[in-house]
């Protein structure tokens, strides 16, 4: 042993021998060279927290030069787990300046706070490296891919499972769920009809009130009436429903469905034999196929209400002129473009929708994250198809 370290384990005996405790806590510290030994005594509990720290922080100081230290923990009344940490962080601290450290005259009910807490954070606190920008905007690009990647193959699996019930259901019309499509479609169709009403409504009359105000300065009022036609039947009607559904009626079935999957209803309808696309998915999508096309005509509609109402009040053309003017400008073929979109963005909802719902995990924060996520994803696939069916009926000359 080297002779300062003796002469600190003697300097430690005599103050065990020591009668004058008190006790609260204490640290006592004897110097000799470069060697110091601490001497922990009292009561080391959260109570006397501030004292603790104190006591602490003289120590660190006192043993930051010291080549070897020695801590006799003999004296030791109470221990919770802020002063073993605390005694811990006095370890690690002299273990930083490099010098050695001995801990002794633990006593065995102690024993084994001490090593637990010893063992957490072992590894401190490393600072953070320098990431090349360059490679994590190209980590950001494939995890992006990736992401994407899952997002397809959970819509095509869905979209397979669902078609091989629609398969089934055919060849056994006894299966389908009547009562369950009807009270979705009422739902999805006829509660809906008020709030689509009112926002197609407003939609047409800003666009008719818009075209008036700038194309009066070419006084070309008469085109007003072909725009808001057009635009409203081929693709705002359309685009405005659909959207207006992925929000009520998308965030609707993904919450539903993932409610049923955080309380395992979906597995107890697996364990009766019951197949969950079948009993839940199947007639909400199909209410969403037959409610989305009616309500894009009502919207339609309401669009070339408000768009009439405001080409009178505001720009001075009326009814008779208006409807007439409507009825060069538009035509079936126009008609037949926007209601042909109708099913095919009311699949994607409904798909994307009850898909994102059987993704929650046991969670409140899963089931708000997936639909959120359901909402966004479908009004993302809805404007990419109605980019899609635009460029293909341009092809074909409609």
């Amino acid at each position: 042993m080297p002779a300062g370290q003796g002469i600190c384990l003697f300097a430690v005996m005599q103050y065990r021998r020591n009668p004058s405790m008190t006790p609260g806590p204490r640290l006592d510290a004897v110097t000799n060279g470069e060697s110091v030994a601490l001497a922990v005594s009292g009561s080391w509990v959260v109570a006397n927290s501030m004292a603790l720290e104190q006591l602490v922080n003289t120590g660190v100081r006192k043993a930051a030069q010291a080549r070897s230290v020695v801590i006799d923990m003999a004296g030791i009344e109470k221990l919770d787990t802020l002063g073993a940490w605390l005694l811990a962080r006095l370890m690690r601290a002299c273990t930083l300046t490099g010098g050695q450290i001995e801990l002794i005259g633990v006593p065995a009910r102690y024993r084994a706070l001490i090593d637990e807490v010893r063992k957490v954070n072992l590894d401190g606190s490393r600072p953070a490296e320098h990431q090349n920008k360059l490679l994590a905007g190209l980590e950001t690009v494939g995890r992006g891919a990736l992401d994407l990647k899952s997002s397809l193959m959970i819509f095509l699996e869905m979209l397979g499972g669902l078609s091989a019930v629609i398969f089934r259901v055919v060849l056994q019309p006894r299966r389908i769920r009547l009562t369950s499509a009807v009270y979705q479609l009422f739902r999805v169709g006829w509660q809906a009809v008020p709030i689509m009403l009112l926002i197609t409504f407003l939609i047409g009359g800003i666009i008719a009130q818009q075209g008036f105000f700038h194309f009066r300065k070419f006084g070309a009022d008469a085109y007003v009436v072909d725009m808001v036609g057009i635009l409203v039947v081929r693709e705002l009607a359309v685009l405005i429903v659909s959207i207006m559904s992925a929000g009520r009626s998308g965030s609707a079935y993904t919450a539903e469905i993932g409610s049923m999957k955080m309380r395992e209803e979906i597995d107890a309808l697996r364990t009766m034999g019951l197949d969950p696309l079948e009993v839940l998915i199947l007639p909400r999508v199909v209410a969403l196929i037959v409610g989305l096309p009616i309500l894009t005509f009502l919207g339609a509609m309401a669009a070339l209400y408000g768009g009439g109402l405001v080409a009178w009040l505001y720009g001075g053309m009326s009814p008779a002129v208006f409807m007439a003017r409507l009825k060069e400008a538009i035509s079936v073929t126009h008609f037949g473009v926007g209601m042909i979109k109708a099913p095919f963005m009311a699949l994607a909802i409904g798909i994307i929708a009850c898909s994102e719902g059987m993704q929650v995990k046991g969670s409140a924060e899963s089931l708000g994250l997936q639909t959120t996520l359901s909402v966004v994803k479908s009004i993302f696939l809805v404007i990419v198809l109605d980019g899609f069916f635009a460029v293909f009926f341009a092809s074909i000359g409609m």
